[in-house]
């Protein structure tokens, strides 16, 4: 390259130039495109006591009031075909263990083909009259993409999925010890009565 550069009438110091001109451009190019392990970390809370939400009604919740508890964190939707029976076996679960340790904490989802559309009041509504659910219900919330409620962002960091760390579908589900570790990850078929064994067994009520 340098001879064919001579032979154009660049000189030495020319030709020096512009090999590093080339040379910044393709560092540029490189860091640019490469992010950095801050970056990629997304500077992540060190545990999940550390995050705070907002309820259905749009108070302000620490996750930390929960600490102790086996938590199951659930992405929900009120018009999914997962719906009716997910609703009811959650139920289930909710009156059989959370006077023995357990939360189930649903946050509503509208990112799977808009199967969340309503608003906070709609979904209250809807959960409390239709699905008779007494667990706790939050603000509605993306789970994917660049809007990620910094809880799912957590999630997900600590329990990669099958295909890729990203929410697949409503009714994904996170399994929480009583110290605040993501100890497991449900696929949204995975119906919550399955969970049941795991749940008994971080409440420590297995016989």
């Amino acid at each position: 390259m340098i001879a064919a550069a001579t032979r154009g009438g660049l000189s030495g110091p020319r030709i020096l130039l512009s090999l590093a001109v080339l040379a910044l451009a393709i560092a540029f190019v490189s860091r640019s495109r490469a992010p950095t392990v801050p970056d990629m970390a997304d500077d992540l809370p060190a545990s999940i006591y550390d995050i705070a939400v907002k309820d259905i009604r749009g108070n302000d919740i620490k996750l930390s009031e929960y600490a102790g508890k086996v938590l199951l964190i659930v992405n929900v939707a009120s018009q999914c075909g997962l719906t009716n029976s997910n609703y009811k076996e959650l139920n289930v679960l909710y009156d059989k263990y959370r006077t023995k340790g357990l939360e189930i904490l649903a946050f509503p989802c509208n990112q799977f083909a808009g199967q969340e559309p309503g608003s906070n009041e709609d979904i209250q509504e809807t959960v409390c009259t239709r699905f008779k659910a007494e667990f706790p219900i939050f603000d509605k919330i993306n789970v994917n993409g660049k809007d990620t409620a910094p809880l799912f962002k957590y999630l997900k960091s600590q329990k990669g999925g099958f295909l890729g760390d990203g929410i697949k579908w409503n009714f994904t589900k996170f399994l929480v010890n009583k110290d605040g570790k993501v100890v497991g990850r449900y696929a949204p078929t995975t119906s919550p009565l399955k969970i049941e064994n795991d749940i008994e067994k971080l409440l420590g009520t297995v016989s």
